[in-house]
């Protein structure tokens, strides 16, 4: 991607059209499972989605640029961002779409400055020391957009925001391990260096491609440290509102950690060919979904026949 051919979306005059087909090009497993959202949380999840992914976008290419550069462009969306807010705080005047979102749904702006932040580490920062180093990447990049989709999806357990976190460091570590070829080339190495010791691959090793036992059993711990967090956000996913919310989490969360299936079924080769979810696949996974939820139904007219077919709260 050339950086400055990059389609910027307008958050300070932008609408949910402009929004929407930002994240169609960039962000296609979450457009897929958007469809279940009701109209207005969907819209309101692509406002604040384009600007998430946009933030991030602005640095996938901070290697083909000047520090100066690029910190000038992570400085403009800080002040685009106090003018959003400045929109919102304010009755006056137009506001944009993402700004009526953030509004409506009293998304903090602590959320979107973490994310920049977390994003812009990857102008300066090329590696990560320990898990624990990873760990607050992972969490800036990715689990504030967990947290500020929930804002918009609802819950009815705060428990749901621990979860929500959880997803996103699980999403954020199966993006670094299907991407460990890509983000080398752009001069990144995320997987920490305490762990390629563990295993005795190097970045000489990653950079030659190298495939064998030790790369092998490196693979395999980062990919059940990634399950783990996928098997705790579970947990959070019946707190999510029941509206067709908790089922676009639940597709997301399926597709993601499909991709790590992808991967063993590959045997661990990363380095041939980027793995993803075929859109075959993605409609398998959201017919069994939606089939579950479409059985709960049944069998909850079949005991309450007197009663609406409504699900119970996650129960």
């Amino acid at each position: 991607m050339d950086n400055k051919n990059l389609i910027t979306p307008d958050f300070l005059k932008g609408t949910y059209r402009e929004y929407r087909e930002y994240t169609k090009h960039y962000a296609k497993s979450f457009y897929f499972s958007s469809f279940v959202l009701p109209a207005d949380k969907r819209n309101s999840a692509y406002a604040v989605y384009a600007f998430c992914r946009f933030a991030d976008n602005i640095t996938d290419v901070s290697k083909y640029e000047s520090v100066e550069y690029m910190q000038s462009k992570i400085e403009f969306l800080l002040h685009t961002l106090d003018e959003v807010y400045n929109q919102v705080e304010t009755d006056s005047g137009f506001i944009s779409d993402f700004a009526g979102t953030i509004r409506k749904y009293e998304i903090p702006k602590i959320y979107f400055q973490e994310l920049v932040e977390g994003v812009s580490s990857d102008i300066y920062k090329k590696s990560y020391k320990t898990f624990e180093e990873l760990d607050v990447y992972c969490y800036k990049v990715a689990s504030v957009v967990g947290l500020i989709m929930s804002k918009i999806f609802g819950y009815d357990n705060e428990e749901a925001l621990v979860h929500a976190v959880e997803l996103g460091k699980a999403m954020q570590l199966t993006n670094i391990l299907r991407d460990i070829s890509d983000d080398f080339t752009l001069g990144r190495i995320y997987i920490p260096e305490e762990d390629l010791d563990r295993f005795g691959y190097t970045e000489k090793d990653i950079e030659n491609k190298v495939i064998d036992d030790r790369f092998f059993s490196l693979m395999k711990y980062q990919i059940e440290r990634a399950k783990e967090y996928y098997a705790r956000a579970e947990k959070g996913i019946a707190m999510i509102t029941n509206d067709g919310s908790r089922y676009s989490v639940k597709m997301m969360s399926k597709i993601y950690s499909g991709i790590l299936t992808e991967i063993e079924k590959d045997n661990y080769d990363i380095y041939s060919k980027r793995h993803f979810v075929s859109f075959r696949m993605k409609l398998i996974m959201t017919f069994a979904i939606l089939s579950s939820k479409f059985l709960k139904k049944k069998l909850h007219s079949a005991a309450h026949p007197d009663k609406e077919p409504v699900l119970s709260a996650g129960k």
